[in-house]
């Protein structure tokens, strides 16, 4: 009777875990500060009185204008996130439009806290997205790849890497839904060759495993 008891307050108690964790994080990092000290301060933005909220707060106006991508990568993204778009906080959503140049590319990169789901509405896409690293260390991450025609769906999970690039002789467009109100990006190149200060030599000849003057030649295209 002891034993089955310990057994249900064992379980009963992992049960309650499962869902005790912290929210998504909205933003890069939150450092904390002592509460004596603090006026404000929240993990996204405060609250809008809603005596004082009107439609506009809800109202975002401009996705059916192509975005400028006379840019090095050919494509531009443009976002309706709660920077954009106030009456998306605290709703875990957004959105973008993206525009790309006949082979242009939206580049390698995550979402750190948000899963996308794009739609093609012109033109033809190479997109795909690549695991995390491996359980198993003789194992590679794994490439997943899909060529999109206008219509067609494809779902990068959140945290991977991924890019597209448009392979037709004219422009592109696509929209893509984000299952964060403020999900940030990570421009893989631009993070690791283009952070300021830069990160050492030392540190990327060992980690791409190339010359040193390689390395100073990516620092310098960012």
């Amino acid at each position: 009777m002891a034993i089955g008891f310990l057994l249900f307050t064992i379980l009963a108690l992992a049960s309650s875990l499962a869902y005790a964790s912290d929210p998504s994080p909205l933003q890069d990092f939150c450092v904390a500060v002592n509460d004596s000290k603090a006026t404000v301060f929240v993990n996204g933005k405060i609250c809008k009185d809603p005596k004082m909220v009107t439609a506009d707060d809800f109202f975002f106006s401009g996705l059916n204008k192509a975005g400028n991508t006379s840019n090095p990568v050919g494509s531009k993204v443009t976002p309706v996130n709660v920077n954009q778009l106030a009456g998306l906080n605290t709703l875990g959503i957004s959105l973008v439009r993206i525009d790309y140049a006949p082979y242009g590319l939206n580049p390698p990169h995550t979402h750190p806290r948000a899963t996308e789901i794009l739609v093609v509405v012109q033109g033809t896409l190479y997109v795909g997205f690549v695991t995390s690293n491996p359980a198993n260390p003789n194992m590679k991450n794994k490439l997943f790849t899909k060529t999109l025609y206008p219509g067609d769906v494809f779902v990068f999970p959140e945290g991977l890497i991924h890019f597209q690039f448009n392979v037709g002789k004219t422009k592109a467009v696509a929209f893509a839904g984000l299952s964060s109100q403020n999900p940030g990006v990570i421009t893989i190149a631009n993070a690791v060759f283009g952070s300021n200060p830069p990160i050492s030599s030392d540190v990327l000849t060992k980690a791409f495993q190339v010359d040193n003057n390689v390395i100073k030649y990516l620092q310098g295209q960012f």
